[in-house]
């Protein structure tokens, strides 16, 4: 399988990506630029976290518009795998290619930290393998309020789209647990194709034994472990 990370300006997750892929899970991957209009043959997308084009309008609103976001939207129409990480999961649901939007965080502060996830969905690649239990998970945020109308609510819980909601260590799902205010403790989620994937935590920066954490690590070897191409 062959990966590509987009970088825009103003992206600072990027290479935290491609040091993951590459060296975490000897994988072939390479770089693309917001600019291009060829995703070079890769099979995976990622659209990495960071502040594209500062945040000055909405969060991922502007990326949305990046030249290489056409390509992006083909890309999954046809199929193919796309997933966003927290500024990426912005993009995402401005691109329309998730439900819902990314509000800023109920506190109003950014927020830098470890917390806990569970995964939810029993059909989504990146979840269905995962042991049911707590995954610590870095979030850097200040627009991660997952939110979305009721009936959409609905439709994700009905078509198994959740993939992660905030817990606490025990994977206890409570609203103390919930960092942001995200309706229903949602941290990701996938569309109806289960082929487009968005989470607010980063699992890259949980995915080396150097740093005593490496649940991000398992997370991202589901992809792995679920698709031969």
């Amino acid at each position: 399988m062959k990966f590509g990370v987009i970088t825009f300006p103003g992206s600072n997750c990027d290479d935290d990506l491609i040091y993951c892929l590459r060296e975490n899970l000897g994988q072939q991957v390479v770089s693309l630029w917001h600019k291009d209009h060829d995703l070079k043959g890769c099979d995976f997308v990622l659209l990495p976290g960071g502040f594209s084009y500062g945040d000055y309008l909405r969060s991922g609103a502007i990326a949305r518009f990046s030249p290489i976001m056409d390509e992006v939207m083909a890309h999954a129409r046809r199929g193919g795998y796309v997933m966003g990480i927290c500024n990426g999961f912005q993009m995402l649901t401005e691109a329309g290619l998730l439900d819902g939007a990314l509000l800023r965080n109920e506190s109003v502060h950014f927020i830098c930290k470890n917390i806990y996830v569970r995964p939810v969905s029993r059909t989504s690649l990146l979840t269905a393998g995962l042991e049911q239990r707590a995954y610590m998970t870095p979030i850097a945020h200040a627009e991660g309020n997952y939110y979305c109308p009721p009936d959409v609510l609905k439709q994700l819980e009905d078509e198994d789209q959740i993939l992660f909601r905030y817990c606490d260590a025990q994977g206890n799902i409570t609203p103390e647990a919930n960092p942001n205010g995200s309706l229903s403790n949602i941290a990701g989620i996938c569309n109806r194709g289960k082929n487009v994937f968005g989470m607010m935590p980063h699992p890259e920066r949980a995915a080396d034994p150097v740093l005593s954490n490496t649940d991000g690590k398992l997370i991202l070897e589901q992809v792995l472990n679920s698709v031969s191409v």
